[in-house]
């Protein structure tokens, strides 16, 4: 059920930060940071705000958000924000072949960047993700955390449009 974004201006903090707690997978200090950056005027205020609070963090902060994603396509637990968006992809419903692909692409990325795949898979096919993955692979490592941020908050501003009026 989406809120309004005057509801989430009068949230106390607690349940601001309860609110939007998943925006940023497994981040929650971004919310908390959010949560005295108020009141928002629209969704894309609120996603610029949070955006801005993940730019101006440490290179280790960054990296620990880049890291709290899961691997693309993987058997294992997600966020219900992550799962929705795979299975919204095709990437849940994979047979064993595929699967192996993806598997071993995403093996592949993150031993070479140290991190998993980002992409914000909405609008996109199992066929353009993996073509992504696989030509990311190709890339550098200061390009790839760049890119990673990117697809962040892309995820984020989706998830807060899916969330608020």
């Amino acid at each position: 059920m989406k809120i309004a974004i005057d509801q989430l201006n009068e949230m106390d903090r607690a349940a601001f930060v309860r609110q939007l707690e998943g925006i940023y997978e497994h981040s929650l200090w971004v919310a908390e940071q959010a949560a005295g950056a108020g009141p928002f005027v629209s969704v894309e205020h609120l996603a610029k705000v949070m955006s801005e609070i993940v730019d101006s963090a440490g290179e280790e902060q960054k990296l620990r958000l880049i890291r709290a994603h899961p691997d693309l396509a993987a058997r294992m637990s997600l966020t219900d924000y992550s799962a929705k968006e795979q299975q919204g992809a095709g990437l849940r419903q994979l047979g064993k072949e595929e699967l192996e692909v993806f598997d071993e692409a995403n093996r592949r990325y993150t031993a070479k960047f140290g991190f998993p795949f980002i992409i914000a898979v909405r609008g996109l096919d199992k066929t353009a993700i993996l073509d992504a993955l696989r030509r990311r692979t190709g890339s550098t490592l200061d390009n790839e955390k760049a890119e990673a941020i990117r697809q962040i908050h892309s995820i984020a501003r989706l998830r807060l449009l899916d969330l608020i009026e």
